[in-house]
C-alpha cells in the first residue's frame, strides 16, 4: 500500500467528472474530500449502508455487486483508476443497493456529498456533467440487460475479449491481454457461470483463436475473433 502524501486536488483533476473545473473549484472540492485506503479483499460498505457521497478511484479495483438468493454474488461493475461510482444514490437519499469491495490494494477519494450539491447549486457546467456521468452509465446498464437477452454465451466472452483488445484489427498480430481479475469475477460480470466462461475459453483455445495461461490471454488475430461464429 502507498505512504506518500497525496495531493488529492491533482488527483480529483484526473476524474473525467472533474476536468473541466477550475483551479478554486477543485480546491474547494478536495477541502472536503477524504482519502479511503483498502486493501485486497476489504469491504468498503454493505448492501443496506447509507450513502454520504461518491467515491473516485485513484488506484486499484473495486467490485460492485449483490448477493443472491442462493448464497453466491452478481458482480454488476469491475471499476478501475480515474472511474467514480455511487453518484446515483447519493441523490436518491437511499442505503446502496450493492456492496463493494476492492480486488486490489486501492486507493479510494470519497467526495463528501455537501460538497457536490453545493458545486451543483453553483457551477451549471458541473451539473451538465454529473448528469452526462450519470447517463453514460445508465446506457451501460441498458447494453448489458440488452447483451444478456439477446447475445449467446460465446457472443459474451468474445465481446469482453475485444473489448479489452483496444480499437482496430492490430494488422492480425497477435494481441496479450491480462484478465482484470478472477475468472470467477468475470463469469458473474458477464452473467456465466465459471464452468461455462472456462467452456468457451477452451473452444475458442480449440478454434486456435487465443491462447490462455492463468490471466494472461492471447488473442490471435483481433479480426478472426471479431468474425468466429459460434
Amino acid at each position: 500500500m502507498h505512504n506518500d502524501k497525496l495531493d488529492i486536488a491533482q488527483i480529483l483533476r484526473r476524474i473525467p467528472l472533474f476536468q473541466a473545473l477550475s483551479q478554486e473549484q477543485i480546491d474547494n472540492l478536495a477541502a472536503q474530500t477524504r482519502e479511503k485506503r483498502l486493501h485486497k479483499g476489504e469491504m468498503l460498505f454493505q448492501k443496506g449502508d447509507p450513502p454520504r457521497g461518491f467515491y473516485a478511484i485513484a488506484y486499484g479495483q473495486i467490485k460492485l455487486a449483490f448477493p443472491s438468493a442462493s448464497g453466491n454474488e452478481k458482480v454488476v461493475e469491475i471499476l478501475g483508476p480515474q472511474q467514480s461510482f455511487g453518484e446515483a444514490v447519493m441523490f436518491t437519499d437511499r442505503p446502496y443497493p450493492v456492496f463493494a469491495e476492492s480486488l486490489a490494494d486501492s486507493l479510494l477519494l470519497h467526495i463528501a456529498r455537501q460538497a457536490v450539491f453545493e458545486m451543483l447549486e453553483n457551477d451549471n457546467s458541473f451539473a451538465r456533467r454529473m448528469l452526462a456521468g450519470l447517463s453514460l452509465r445508465l446506457h451501460g446498464l441498458i447494453r448489458d440487460v440488452e447483451s444478456y437477452s439477446l447475445r449467446s454465451s460465446a457472443q459474451r466472452v468474445i465481446g469482453f475479449l475485444l473489448q479489452r483488445s483496444g480499437n482496430g484489427d492490430h494488422d492480425g498480430r497477435d494481441v496479450e491481454i491480462d484478465l482484470p481479475t478472477s475468472k470467477q469475477v468475470i463469469a458473474s460480470r458477464l452473467n456465466l457461470t465459471p464452468e461455462t466462461l472456462s467452456r468457451i475459453f477452451h473452444d475458442l483455445t480449440v478454434a486456435k483463436l487465443i491462447s490462455v495461461h492463468g490471466k494472461h490471454v492471447t488473442v490471435h488475430g483481433v479480426k478472426r475473433l471479431r468474425e468466429y461464429e459460434p
